[in-house]
């Protein structure tokens, strides 16, 4: 794979600095032009050791509006980013669409490295690989646009170019000495570096291998090669590929066939006033001994709310926030997106409130918004919507592989409950800001609703983060029933003070801290 970039390409002096004015000129059209269109641009910069990486970016930054242009270099974790999911530090880079981010390494950085140390195997390298091939997959279907460069030398080239910046007191390489271990087993680093390539090369997001021998052609080819891929991306539509998930099962038409299961909760369930106190006592008392309890052992509790409007899930977060420490959890509402959060991939703005270890988060609506909502309502294209599925699959995944502790609650109430709840609202003062004509409208669409619901617990309803399906016409056994739910949840998942992080014995590639240039 690597020969080719290993035949000697030059460019001399004078064609250099006629072709970089030229390209400088056309790279800041090109970026004018970005500006004003929704693409975000992501350049991975990564190679081996002493391929000036660092220099192509000077380079880039030079040659660009820096205004519009961000560089990230992972280096060592940082004490929030070791408490967090891996993935969080790359989230908080992701530019806004019309911007571009350069990230050193990105998330192939650690995988490389920890599969060069020994610290885990084949295997665990190409789960992680699949891993950021679908991510990137996901950046790339929301119109992000990832161009990757691996810069590569000879061992030979790479030795004399070691030589030549060990002696230099401005270097890089000679205040991290320790980085001279990836040129004592180039073999081994060449065989891991091809795998990582092979394996993540899509077209999607491809590899462009470049040769790092002469600075002059190294440079001219990286800007070269950007400027082209940033007007081909605005020339063409986004990617596609066929549906991520199977169309629904053509049901019979008779009613007995098309029941959902949201159709076999038994809404009449009910807990008398005296009973709903003294358990509500109860479970408000663990409830804040098992937050202290997470918040020892380092677990982050992450409580998710969707249900149908006025389904009850402010009563019942309330019920639970009343009765922990207001310095260990925080509330998200979650509204429609502003602009902000437009401007980048839907999950964005859920991955940057995730809280640190062993704090509470609590998200009243969430991330469920894009296969409910935003379904239902138009405000999504089916193929987002239905490829959505696998990607908070994902993400509650890392969740849980970091140690979280995930509940999701969906909170159901029949249509004459929610009518008459509607009702209310309208007629007590202090509850009118609670109901607006988008409500009305959402009532509607019933029926819609009912069946995106079955199908979104039917798709997300896993293992590791099951959904919870709360029974609400009672309001008070609803929430007891959620306040249980988690109670027991913590209870079985906290146990002892030893009990393991889910997901911590599991050799996964890039799940240490290490250093980047």
């Amino acid at each position: 794979m690597f020969e080719a970039a290993k035949v000697g390409r030059s460019v001399s002096k004078s064609d250099f600095k006629v072709q970089r004015d030229e390209l400088r000129t056309q790279l800041l059209e090109a970026q004018r032009e970005l500006t004003d269109s929704h693409i975000p641009v992501i350049v991975i910069i990564a190679g081996v050791e002493a391929a000036g990486k660092g220099e192509v970016v000077n380079s880039l930054n030079e040659w660009l509006d820096t205004r519009g242009v961000q560089t990230f270099a992972f280096w060592d974790f940082s004490d929030e980013e070791r408490e967090r999911p891996r993935y969080w530090r790359f989230w908080r880079t992701l530019p806004p669409r019309g911007e571009i981010a350069i990230l050193f390494g990105g998330w192939y950085l650690a995988p490389i490295e920890h599969r060069f140390r020994g610290e885990c195997d084949d295997a665990a390298l190409d789960s992680e690989l699949a891993r950021i091939v679908d991510f990137e997959r996901s950046l790339t279907h929301d119109g992000a646009l990832v161009v990757k460069f691996w810069f590569h030398l000879s061992e030979e080239d790479q030795k004399n170019r070691l030589k030549e910046l060990s002696r230099d007191d401005r270097s890089r390489w000679k205040m991290l000495p320790k980085k001279s271990k990836f040129t004592e087993q180039y073999q081994l680093f060449e065989y891991v570096a091809e795998r990582v390539i092979r394996q993540t090369d899509r077209g999607i997001a491809p590899w462009y291998l470049i040769e790092a021998e002469d600075k002059r052609y190294r440079d001219l080819t990286v800007g070269k090669t950007l400027l082209q891929a940033i007007r081909a991306r605005m020339q063409q539509p986004l990617p596609t590929e066929p549906p991520a998930t199977a169309e629904p099962l053509d049901l019979p038409e008779s009613a007995s066939a098309q029941i959902t299961l949201l159709d076999q909760l038994d809404l009449s369930q009910q807990l008398s006033r005296d009973a709903y106190k003294e358990e509500l006592k109860k479970y408000q008392r663990e409830i804040n001994e098992l937050a202290w309890k997470a918040y020892k052992q380092q677990r982050t509790t992450v409580l998710v709310f969707e249900g149908v409007d006025a389904g009850g899930k402010g009563g019942a977060i309330r019920r639970i926030t009343s009765a922990v420490d207001a310095r260990l959890y925080r509330t998200i509402p979650i509204a429609a997106p502003t602009d902000e959060e437009k401007a980048h991939h839907y999950l964005w703005r859920f991955w940057r409130h995730l809280p640190r270890a062993g704090h509470i988060i609590i998200y009243d609506r969430s991330w469920y918004g894009r296969v409910l909502v935003e379904r239902v309502e138009g405000f999504a294209a089916e193929d987002e919507w239905r490829r959505a599925y696998a990607e908070i699959n994902e993400f509650e995944e890392q969740l849980v592989e970091n140690g979280a502790v995930l509940l999701k609650f969906w909170l159901q109430v029949s249509e004459e409950e929610q009518l008459q709840r509607f009702q209310d609202r309208e007629k007590t003062p202090y509850k009118q800001y609670k109901i607006t004509d988008e409500d009305w409208r959402n009532r509607e669409k019933w029926p819609q609703y009912k069946i995106a619901v079955n199908e979104m617990i039917a798709r997300t309803s896993t293992e590791y983060a099951p959904w919870t399906l709360v029974e609400g016409n009672d309001k008070q056994f609803a929430r007891i029933k959620v306040m249980k739910t988690v109670c027991e949840r913590l209870r079985d998942t906290l146990g002892d003070d030893s009990s393991p992080i889910p997901g911590s014995g599991i050799a996964r590639c890039g799940y240490k801290a290490v250093e980047s240039d």
